[in-house]
């Protein structure tokens, strides 16, 4: 695909394919890498993350933190009390329909400059997608997807689908001796819209959830003998509405 060179290539590309795909220069840009000074920090805090008790007893090997913030159209990030994740099974046929607490997004990352600056971006390339929305209530999710020499790791074990939110980033963090891992864009009738594979730190899709699905094919280790895992941000935002 060829690189985008500014916001508004980047929101054009949103609104006519319903996503895009960012290598790392370019989101290197949009988010102004120099005021990331917690980087580092925030990388390394993937090696710390809880099991994912909800994925436990189906031998699936995920790892995850959450945390919701609330964003003003106006400029105003602020987190919000730890609540559950929550997804009908419309969305979410393997584990829709309950509320799944998980451990929270620690505090200095959640704080931090990265992660704010992440928001902001999002806020603001959804918010000029959307100018009508004040308000928009944000999850955030830490993951990291383990692959075994006996068993492949799923970013996505539901499958191919939709969130049930109205935008969506996910921001490769890390790889480590991974293979595959192969993003594909689906149309509501099925038919594949786009592929790409987040290999490099920083690689970005972000999608319009309304109006496309998206999935994430099994991950192998390269080297049986050797940990594997894939480390990603993911990122919604959904409206809120008086009827929220």
């Amino acid at each position: 695909m060829t690189p985008l060179p500014d916001t508004s290539a980047l929101h054009d590309r949103l609104q006519r394919d319903g996503f895009a795909f960012v290598t790392p220069d370019i989101m290197r840009t949009l988010l102004e890498a120099s005021t990331l000074d917690d980087w580092p920090a925030f990388v390394a805090s993937w090696n710390d993350l809880a099991p994912d008790t909800y994925l436990a007893a189906s031998g699936r090997h995920r790892r995850r933190r959450h945390a919701t913030f609330a964003a003003d159209a106006d400029g105003g990030i602020r987190r919000e009390a730890h609540q559950p994740h929550y997804q009908s099974l419309k969305y979410n046929p393997l584990q829709g329909d309950i509320q799944r607490w998980f451990e929270p997004v620690l505090p200095a990352i959640g704080d931090g400059a990265s992660l704010h600056r992440i928001l902001g971006f999002c806020r603001d390339c959804f918010g000029a997608l959307a100018p009508a929305v004040s308000r928009w209530h944000v999850e955030v999710h830490q993951f990291r997807i383990e692959a075994r020499a006996d068993e492949a790791g799923e970013p996505t074990p539901e499958g191919v689908h939709r969130d049930g939110v109205d935008y969506v980033l996910v921001l490769l963090i890390d790889r480590e001796n991974i293979e595959s891992g192969t993003t594909t864009i689906h149309a509501r009738d099925g038919a594949v819209l786009g592929s790409f594979t987040l290999t490099h730190a920083l690689d970005a899709a972000l999608v319009d959830d309304a109006r496309v699905l998206h999935g994430v094919t099994a991950v192998t280790p390269l080297d049986p003998a050797r940990p594997a895992h894939r480390d990603v941000l993911v990122v919604t935002f959904k409206a809120v509405t008086s009827a929220t």
